[in-house]
């Protein structure tokens, strides 16, 4: 049985994933209703994979652009951009001191080591190739 059930707003966009215990209890307070079920039972519900609520949730939330800060760079990268060691610090591709800003696509996670050995320039200057491409993340993640 799959865990976590996603959930659709009054007006069918995906909101999040929950847990199939937030799933029930959502049931029992008749906030939601079941859009998708598997086969099988739950004690007296079906076996919940979607489920849409009965009124619709404003998300301004949702709405925004993620902000970037260098934690956020180091949460989506998760290592660093160079070596793939531990990320530590955040480098900017095209150095500030030469107009580069702290944006999704300019910016990511490096250990110390590398961010030093590059230093201020960019990375084909430092002779240094990237690991990954830094693009902005989505606006929501639903796994």
């Amino acid at each position: 049985m799959d865990t976590h059930v996603l959930v659709l707003n009054a007006s069918y966009e995906p909101l999040q994933r929950v847990s199939m215990r937030h799933a029930i209890k959502m049931l029992v307070r008749e906030v939601a209703v079941i859009e998708e079920a598997s086969d099988g039972n739950f004690g007296p519900f079906r076996v919940p994979k979607v489920l849409r609520l009965v009124r619709y949730v404003v998300m301004k939330w949702a709405h925004r652009r993620h902000i970037c800060t260098k934690s956020a760079i180091k949460l989506r990268d998760k290592m660093c951009a160079y070596c793939g060691g531990h990320a530590e610090t955040v480098d900017h591709i095209v150095p500030r001191s030469r107009g580069g800003t702290l944006t999704w696509e300019n910016a990511v996670a490096a250990c110390m080591k590398c961010n030093h050995r590059k230093a201020n320039r960019t990375p084909s200057e430092a002779g240094m190739k990237l690991l990954l491409t830094p693009i902005a993340p989505k606006f929501m993640a639903l796994h």
